[in-house]
């Protein structure tokens, strides 16, 4: 799912969310998008313009994030010449460029409550004013606005205006988080990996194995869409074989033996304390559920061999060496957990 008009799932939960954009899309009232990050709040604001009466018009994007505040006013409003240090000429913001259709505005909730005033006038009475003018100008904008925060709990704690929150949320779309969206990841990183491999020459998609599909759809998936994203495709791009599914994934890239340990902060800690260790970027399993430990075990170790056994390409003096094993106890624990080749690919 990324922003070349693709929308890839089946879960329910995702599909609603989608239905409500397009429902909303004919609308000429602001839209609130809600969610994670990498859950594709950039598609249904692009969903939301194309599907309107003003698909023709101009859709402008602004990261209100990306700018510093002392700036944010005068990209949103424009300016007049002299208006400013620096101002050497008029410009138009990005209302003005909007005019006639619609303005996304990304992050939201990093505006500041100064901007936030001005904005609210801008949606209650239509107009804008340049920084440096007396004279409004009339616009007509749709405002299709995204963020990862609780817009309601910032607002009871006055970081953001309560008046124009409720101008915006004349429907609020909120995204489900991947983790949540049942059999999306298995859809979502076959699409990946198969256009990987297209971009890679591959003359066949051979899928990715079991054990690695079974690993996807128990991660967590912090990133959303975006993180599975760069999994799939870093997956196949280093597996580099289209005679076997892809039997290996890493889901984190700074993993490594050679990672640098961040330098400790001298405001961390008490004078005199060691620094802190870096905590594993491992979740603590779940072991409310376990009734049988030695089964637990053992499917714990074949998790590990299988995977092993996928990074080394099946060579198995390799996979016992990385798993400081020997040859022969290796082989047994292949043997003890009927891994098969066919299987570990």
């Amino acid at each position: 799912m990324e922003r070349e008009g693709q929308f890839i799932g089946q879960s329910g939960a995702f599909l609603d969310a989608v239905e409500r954009a397009s429902q909303a899309a004919p609308m000429r009232r602001p839209v609130l998008v809600i969610g994670e990050r990498g859950t594709g709040k950039e598609l249904i604001a692009e969903r939301l313009h194309r599907l309107s009466t003003r698909w023709d018009e101009p859709l402008v994007t602004m990261n209100c994030a990306a700018l510093p505040e002392t700036l944010i006013e005068a990209e949103l409003f424009g300016h007049e010449a002299g208006a400013f240090t620096g101002a050497t000429k008029a410009r138009a913001g990005r209302f003005e460029e909007a005019d006639r259709g619609t303005l996304f505005l990304d992050e939201l909730a990093t505006l500041s409550m100064g901007a936030q005033e001005r904005l609210l006038r801008a949606v209650e009475y239509g107009e804008v004013t340049r920084i440096g003018s007396s004279r409004p100008i009339r616009v007509d904008v749709r405002i299709v606005a995204a963020t990862n925060e609780n817009l309601p709990q910032m607002a009871r704690e006055g970081r953001f205006r309560a008046d124009l929150l409720d101008r915006l949320s004349f429907e609020v779309i909120t995204l489900p988080p991947l983790r949540v969206r049942e059999g999306d990841v298995e859809v979502l990183a076959d699409y990946f990996g198969r256009r990987m491999a297209a971009e890679l020459g591959w003359d066949r998609w051979p899928g990715f194995a079991p054990h690695v599909r079974e690993a996807m759809e128990k991660h967590d998936w912090p990133g959303n869409v975006r993180e599975l994203r760069n999994v799939a495709e870093r997956a196949v791009y280093r597996w580099q074989d289209d005679s076997r599914p892809v039997a290996d994934v890493t889901f984190d890239p700074f993993d490594s033996p050679w990672m640098p340990e961040p330098l400790p902060r001298e405001d961390a800690s008490p004078a005199g304390a060691a620094p802190a260790r870096p905590t594993s970027r491992q979740p603590i399993p779940d072991f409310a559920d376990c009734d049988d430990l030695r089964a637990a075990v053992d499917e714990h170790e074949k998790t590990i061999v299988e995977h092993a056994l996928g990074r080394h390409r099946w060579n198995q003096r390799q996979t016992a060496k990385a798993l400081g094993l020997s040859y022969d106890q290796l082989r047994h624990c292949i043997k003890k957990h009927g891994i098969m080749q066919d299987d570990a690919d």
